[in-house]
């Protein structure tokens, strides 16, 4: 397999394909048409040279990926909003003398709301941080602790509150997999893995070969979370402290060391192909059966859609220059003849 170096995520009835700095969402809407819409993300560092520094680049690209993550759900979102789309209807029937022209009225809603999802954006991915941490760092180490005066073995605690992080966070997949809509975005997040797949094995991006291609993938962010508990285990095995406060802070201020490293993992095992590496992908890619999912043909159509509106998977595939060969002996063999 080729690496592309592409990535993206399942959004809402659809998928966001990302490649370098340009992405794509591709959203499958209530009437069954698709919606598109392609732009540009910076990262929130100024300083672009981060992105070649070992360890620190994870760092940041998690923190993109999540921002990114929260402006495409909007968007995704933004489809099935049916309070919105009520209020719309009454309002242009309101307004049957200026149909089609936009009102100062209008643009000040419109702008209004723009504000409204920008703030709301921004507290919901501080409390989803806050929240997340919680449940994920804190939450184990505290419960861990508990442990202390009955286990005397530093690397017993350690791995024993690995253990407690992984279980959270698989019950909480578990949990949230029971949801109709979850479950639909599970079956998307297949088809992006599919779609990734398919153009890195060198086929042409089809129907019929996405569908013949594995849900799984190296670079998932499913193998990040599991690289994430098993880097934390190592971590608070050498770092450690008898207060248990002292311990959750500490636990809190290495996280995105942890993180770093395990991006730096995820990266490797993406770039290279060998056994080494396909061994230590094998547990994150069994963690991925829990979040990604077979997926029908129209969920591969829409990943399909993304992806093509973001990367040339002919260029990268060298295709182009194949058929301009081809195209070449053919135009001199019809010469020969004449």
């Amino acid at each position: 397999m080729k690496p592309s170096n592409i990535g993206g995520q399942a959004v809402i009835e659809g998928i966001m394909m990302r490649n370098k700095e340009r992405y794509a969402v591709a959203v499958r809407k209530p009437d069954n048409e698709i919606a598109v819409e392609t732009s540009t993300y910076s990262s929130f560092f100024p300083w672009k040279g981060i992105s070649k520094v070992p360890f620190a680049r994870g760092i940041v690209a998690f923190i993109d990926a999540f921002i990114l993550s929260m402006k495409t759900m909007s968007f995704a979102a933004s489809f099935f909003d049916y309070e919105d789309e009520e209020d719309d209807v009454k309002d242009k029937t309101k307004d049957d003398t200026n149909e089609g022209e936009p009102t100062i009225i209008d643009e000040e809603k419109q702008r209004k709301k723009e504000r409204n999802d920008q703030i709301f954006q921004g507290l919901a991915m501080t409390c989803a941080i806050i929240i997340a941490l919680g449940v994920f760092i804190a939450l184990p180490t505290l419960l861990s602790g508990f442990l202390r005066g009955i286990i005397e073995s530093r690397l017993l605690l350690a791995f024993l509150e690995g253990v407690i992080r992984l279980s959270i966070v698989i019950g909480y997949i578990l949990l949230v997999s029971r949801m109709k809509e979850i479950r639909r975005t599970f079956m998307y997040h297949g088809a992006e893995h599919k779609c990734i797949n398919c153009i890195e094995c060198g086929q042409e991006l089809t129907m019929d070969n996405v569908k013949a291609n594995s849900i799984k993938h190296k670079r998932c962010g499913t193998s990040f979370i599991f690289f994430v508990v098993v880097v934390s285990i190592f971590f608070s095995f050498f770092i450690t402290a008898d207060s248990q406060l002292l311990r959750v802070l500490i636990r809190l201020a290495v996280f995105p060391f942890i993180a770093g490293v395990s991006f730096e993992i995820i990266r490797l095992a993406g770039q290279y192909d060998n056994w080494f590496l396909n061994l230590l992908s094998q547990p994150g890619m069994l963690m991925q059966k829990l979040t990604t999912k077979e997926p029908d043909d129209d969920m591969i159509e829409v990943a399909i859609v993304a992806v093509e509106e973001i990367f040339d998977w002919r260029e990268f595939q060298g295709r182009d220059a194949v058929l301009e060969n081809t195209w070449e002996v053919t135009s001199e063999n019809a010469g020969d003849k004449k």
